[in-house]
């Protein structure tokens, strides 16, 4: 293995100062471990401080989080996410309640409701959904971000997933590499949407702000695609509104946020990004209602789905909407590929 040079030494002194992403080509470290060889390319970086970063995933290996002791093959790509000295101490159990809809010895399947950050980041580095997952469930600490496989915005409710050994962390996580996970939202969006289609534009940070993302021009950003189909209509303070299914292909930042806005149908509530706040609702009006996967343990499909949260249900009773004929709708099929029933 070549010894560090002095960009890299360079690139660690500053690391504090100025925390941007670092990206490591892992040739020539085939047969090594993660933690070892990423510690090489950042000598002036703790190891117990590195063992954070890697339990926070904030190190992800070809967009994976792995455990820091996995063995590298040396074609990956390491991307390293520099947290602030606040984050040593956010690996910590703390009394976060977690709803648990499905659990056995490979993963866990939780609801999480909206206003409940997934794992710590800066400005939430305490009381999040991770810190209550390593309260409920000590032996999670084991793992990256204890066990978390994707995210959900804070103000975004629903299913999502969680392993509990390395193994199934390993294998959801190709599941979702591979996008043979299904995922699938409910959203009130603004205006009066197609009935279906597909919005299939890359996104990448704003320009203009570092807390939004933006579809952008193909190469510019990393590509992503999303389905939808309208489940319902209603108006609601004089505007018109669309209840809609959106399905996941890739699964960015923000991603359905992000692409219903592109073409011109933003989330009511979303402030973000220009949704109206219509009848006083304060959030994304955004509910990931179903997941489907590939059980880690015996390869066959499981499909968990989790009811429209009493505030978003609301929402769509005040535009006029039935949430009960729509989830009907919702049940009775799946998207083909231009997002038709």
């Amino acid at each position: 293995m070549s010894a560090p040079s002095g960009g890299d030494r360079q690139r660690a002194a500053t690391i504090d100062e100025a925390p941007e992403p670092i990206e490591i080509d892992a040739a020539g470290g085939a047969g090594e471990r993660l933690d070892r060889f990423v510690a090489t390319r950042l000598p002036g970086v703790s190891r117990t401080r590195l063992q954070r970063w890697i339990a926070l995933g904030a190190v992800r290996c070809d967009d994976r989080v792995l455990p820091g002791k996995t063995r590298l093959s040396g074609v990956e790509t390491i991307v390293v996410e520099p947290q602030p000295r606040e984050a040593d101490l956010a690996f910590a159990a703390e009394p976060v309640p977690i709803d648990v809809v499905h659990e056995d010895d490979a993963l866990l399947v939780l609801h999480k409701p909206a206003g409940l950050v997934v794992h710590p980041a800066a400005g939430n580095w305490h009381g999040t959904l991770m810190n209550g997952l390593l309260f409920h469930r000590p032996a999670l600490a084991a793992l990256p971000r204890a066990g978390i496989v994707h995210r959900l915005d804070r103000d975004t409710s629903g299913l999502l997933v969680v392993a509990r050994t390395e193994a199934a962390m390993a294998a959801l996580a190709a599941q979702l590499a591979d996008r043979s996970m299904g995922r699938r939202y409910l959203a009130l969006a603004a205006g009066h949407c197609p009935e279906h289609g597909v919005v299939d534009a890359a996104i990448a940070r704003d320009e203009t702000s570092r807390v939004r993302m933006a579809a952008v021009a193909p190469g510019r950003g990393r590509a992503a695609r999303t389905f939808f189909r309208v489940l319902a209509r209603g108006r609601i303070d004089q505007r018109d509104a669309s209840l809609v299914e959106c399905r996941l292909e890739s699964g960015r930042t923000h991603q359905i946020r992000v692409h219903l806005r592109s073409i011109g149908h933003p989330l009511v509530g979303d402030a973000l990004y220009g949704g109206p706040s219509l009848a006083g609702f304060a959030r994304q009006a955004l509910h990931a209602w179903r997941l489907r996967l590939r059980h880690p343990s015996d390869g066959r499909e499981r499909t968990w789905s989790a009811p429209m949260p009493d505030d978003m249900a609301a929402l769509c009773a005040a535009a006029g909407i039935d949430v009960a004929d729509a989830m009907r709708r919702a049940e009775a099929a799946g998207f083909d590929e231009d997002g038709r029933r």
